[in-house]
């Protein structure tokens, strides 16, 4: 499934959700992830993200994209390579 990720956590935390979904997803752009994952690969996903925010004061939205193709638009600077959305 397609999925993207944004997020708005406090400044300590910050490194150590991008280092966790870059083992999962492609960044895209500050606080911005996207990638094809599984179901399991999601669900893996959100446990990890529990054991590492604060609910109290973090923010983290996921998109779940469920039919291809998808057309991406960048208005500005993209900040990442990713082209392909299917």
């Amino acid at each position: 499934m397609r999925t993207i990720v944004v997020y708005d956590v406090e400044e300590k935390r910050v490194q150590k959700v991008l280092k966790f979904l870059r083992r999962y997803l492609n960044w895209v752009q500050n606080s911005v992830f996207e990638g094809e994952i599984t179901y399991t690969e999601f669900k893996e996903i959100k446990q990890g993200l529990k054991k590492i925010i604060k609910p109290e004061t973090d923010s983290v939205i996921f998109y779940k994209l469920k039919d291809a193709p998808y057309e991406k638009e960048v208005l500005g600077v993209e900040k990442s390579n990713v082209t392909n959305l299917y």
